[in-house]
C-alpha cells in the first residue's frame, strides 16, 4: 500500500476546478430566457426608527416613470423594469453583464403602518420610500404612579 501525502493546496485547487466545470456546465446547460442576464433583484436597505420604516432601493438606470411603489394590507411592492440599452448603430454586442428586465420586491410588516402617509422619492438612481408606523404601534412610556 502506498501512502500518499495530503496536500491542503492540492485539494483546494481540486474543488476549485470542480467549481469551475460545474459552472461551465450550469452556464451552458441553463435554459435561456431570449434575454442575457435578466436576472433583476435591486438591492435593498431598510432602517426603522421609532417613527417609521426607510427603504432604499439602488435602482440605477431606471427611469422614475418605470417603478411603481404600491401597499396592500401589510406588505409594500416596489416594481419597475430596466431596459437594455441598444446603440441603435450596425456594432455588434459583445458581452452583456448589466442586468435588466422586469423586477419585484415586496416587504412585510410586522407592527400597523400609515398606508396613506407614505412617501416615495427618486434621486441619484435611489427610491427612498418612507412607510410612517401607525400611532398604536409607536413606542411611548407609560408613567409608574406611586401609591
Amino acid at each position: 500500500m502506498t501512502l500518499i501525502r495530503w496536500n491542503p493546496a492540492r485539494a483546494q485547487s481540486a474543488d476549485t476546478f470542480q467549481n469551475e466545470v460545474d459552472r461551465l456546465f450550469q452556464s451552458v446547460l441553463a435554459p435561456s430566457t431570449g434575454k442575457p442576464n435578466s436576472n433583476l433583484t435591486p438591492a435593498v436597505d431598510i432602517e426603522e426608527t421609532k417613527e417609521s420604516f426607510v427603504f432604499r432601493a439602488d435602482l440605477p438606470g431606471v427611469k422614475p416613470e418605470d417603478v411603481k411603489v404600491s401597499i396592500e394590507a401589510d406588505t409594500l411592492s416596489l416594481r419597475g423594469e430596466r431596459r437594455a440599452v441598444h446603440s441603435g448603430t450596425d456594432a455588434s454586442t459583445r458581452r452583456v453583464e448589466r442586468a435588466f428586465g422586469t423586477f419585484e420586491r415586496q416587504f412585510t410588516f410586522n407592527t400597523p403602518v400609515q398606508a396613506d402617509a407614505i412617501v416615495a422619492a427618486y434621486r441619484d438612481g435611489v427610491l427612498e420610500v418612507t412607510v410612517p408606523k401607525a400611532e398604536t404601534a409607536k413606542a411611548r412610556e407609560i408613567q409608574i404612579k406611586v401609591g
